[in-house]
C-alpha cells in the first residue's frame, strides 16, 4: 500500500511540472482560431517569420529587425524567406507549424498563401499579415503596415513639387510614364491609386501627358497589368523602360517617371542612362519608396529625386508588440500606428472579411531630408559609412 501511495505521488508530481513547462492547450480564439495563443511562457512559444523574397533589400531587414525584437521579450523566432515563390512559402510556414508555432508573422508573396492560413488557423495559430495584405482569407484577424495610400499621395507630391505642376499650363504641358508594382502584392494598388489621387487632376486639364498606357486608378485592371512589374524585379522594370524609350517615348523628352519603389527606380534610371537624351545627367524626375541604401544616396546625389521612409525597424516591433498583446489577451494599442477607420478601413479588406488594419506613419525623403532615414538608424554601418 505505502509503495502504491509513493507511486501516485510522483505521478501527480510529474504532471504538475509538465503543465509548470507550459503543457496547457491554447485557449480558444476568435473567429478563425486568432485568440490567445494559451498560457505558454514567451520562452516556450515559437514564433514563425515568413518573408517574402530577398532581393528586395528591406525584407532581408524586416526578417532580421521582427527576429530580434521577438527575442528581446524571450519568444523563440525563426525566419524563412519565401524566394518570391508562393509554393516555397507555404512548405515554409507548414514547417513552422509541423515545430509548434503559435503565432505567424507572414509578408506573404501572393494570394497562394490563403491555403496555409488555413491550415494555421485550423491549428489555432495566430496570424499577423505584415506588410501585406493576405486577400482572399478569412482565416485571420489582424494585418500591420504603413498607411500605403499615403506612401503614393507622397510619391504623386513629389512629380507635383519637382515638376511645379502648380504653375503649369497645358500649352507647355509635362511628359511622364507610369510604373506599378507587383500585380499580386495588393499594397501596389494603393501606392498607385494614391499616386493618381494627386496626379489625375494635371492628366484631366492637359498639364501632364502621360506616355504609354495610362490606368486612371487601378481598377482599370487591363492597362494596370501594363505598367506592373511581375514580383518587383528590377530588370523587368528595366526591360520594361529600355521599350518605352524605344518605343512611344522616342520621341520625347520624358520629365517625370511614377517608379512604385526604390529598387525599380534605380533600374529605370540605370535604363535612361542608356539614352542618348539623358545620359548627361538631365534625368526625369523619379520617385520611390522604401529610403534603400543605394537609393538615398543617388537622391544626396542629385538623381532619384524621392523615397518615402517607412521605419520598418518600427514596424516590426509594432508587430511584435501587436503579437505579444495578443498572446497575453491584451486589447491591442500600438503606440505610433491607428487602427484604420472609415475610408482607410477597406485597407484591411481581403475580400472575404474586414481585418483589423493597423497603420504606421510614412516620411517623404528628398535632397533636403535625405538624413533623416540615417539619423533612424535605419542603415548597416556599411550602408552609413557609404552615406556620410
Amino acid at each position: 500500500m505505502k509503495k502504491l501511495s509513493m507511486i501516485l505521488i510522483v505521478l501527480v508530481a510529474i504532471g504538475s511540472l509538465g503543465f509548470a513547462k507550459g503543457g496547457s492547450q491554447p485557449g480558444a480564439g476568435a473567429s478563425g482560431g486568432q485568440g490567445g495563443a494559451g498560457a505558454s511562457s514567451a520562452q516556450s512559444l515559437l514564433v514563425g517569420i515568413a518573408m517574402p523574397e530577398t532581393h528586395v533589400q528591406r525584407w532581408q531587414k524586416d526578417g532580421a529587425n521582427l527576429k530580434a525584437a521577438l527575442e528581446r521579450l524571450g519568444y523563440r523566432a525563426e525566419v524563412a524567406y519565401g524566394d518570391a515563390d508562393q509554393n516555397r512559402q507555404n512548405q515554409q510556414i507548414q514547417n513552422f507549424l509541423t515545430n509548434g508555432a503559435k503565432v505567424l508573422i507572414v509578408g506573404n508573396v501572393n494570394d497562394g498563401v490563403s491555403s496555409a492560413i488555413t491550415d494555421a488557423a485550423q491549428d489555432q495559430v495566430v496570424v499577423i499579415a505584415y506588410d501585406r495584405l493576405i486577400m482572399n482569407s478569412a482565416d485571420y484577424d489582424y494585418y500591420i503596415t504603413f498607411n500605403n495610400y499615403k506612401v503614393g499621395q507622397f510619391q504623386g507630391q513629389g512629380l507635383e513639387t519637382a515638376l511645379k505642376l502648380k504653375e503649369a499650363g497645358a500649352d507647355a504641358p509635362k511628359y511622364i510614364t507610369l510604373f506599378a508594382g507587383s500585380p499580386t502584392d495588393n499594397n501596389a494598388k494603393f501606392f498607385f491609386d494614391g499616386a493618381m489621387s494627386v496626379l489625375n487632376p494635371y492628366i484631366k486639364s492637359g498639364v501632364l501627358k502621360v506616355i504609354g498606357p495610362y490606368p486612371e486608378t487601378s481598377a482599370d485592371n487591363a492597362n494596370f497589368q501594363r505598367i506592373a512589374t511581375e514580383n518587383w524585379l528590377a530588370p523587368v522594370a528595366k526591360t520594361r523602360m529600355e521599350n518605352l524609350l524605344n518605343n512611344d517615348a522616342a520621341n520625347v523628352v520624358l520629365d517625370g517617371i511614377l517608379a512604385p519603389n526604390d529598387t525599380l527606380a534605380r533600374a529605370i534610371i540605370e535604363a535612361c542612362l542608356s539614352d542618348a537624351k539623358y545620359a548627361d545627367g538631365k534625368l526625369p524626375v523619379v520617385t520611390g519608396q522604401d529610403a534603400e541604401a543605394d537609393s538615398v544616396l543617388s537622391i544626396k546625389n542629385g538623381q532619384q529625386y524621392m523615397t518615402v521612409f517607412k521605419d520598418t525597424a518600427k514596424l516590426a516591433e509594432a508587430a511584435v508588440l501587436l503579437a505579444d498583446q495578443i498572446v497575453k489577451g491584451q486589447a491591442p494599442s500600438i503606440p505610433g500606428a491607428t487602427l484604420a477607420s472609415g475610408d482607410l478601413a477597406s485597407i484591411g479588406d481581403t475580400g472575404k472579411k474586414r481585418v483589423k488594419a493597423y497603420l504606421l506613419e510614412p516620411v517623404i525623403i528628398t535632397q533636403s531630408n535625405w538624413q533623416v532615414p540615417l539619423d533612424a538608424g535605419h542603415f548597416t554601418p556599411d550602408e552609413a559609412a557609404r552615406l556620410k
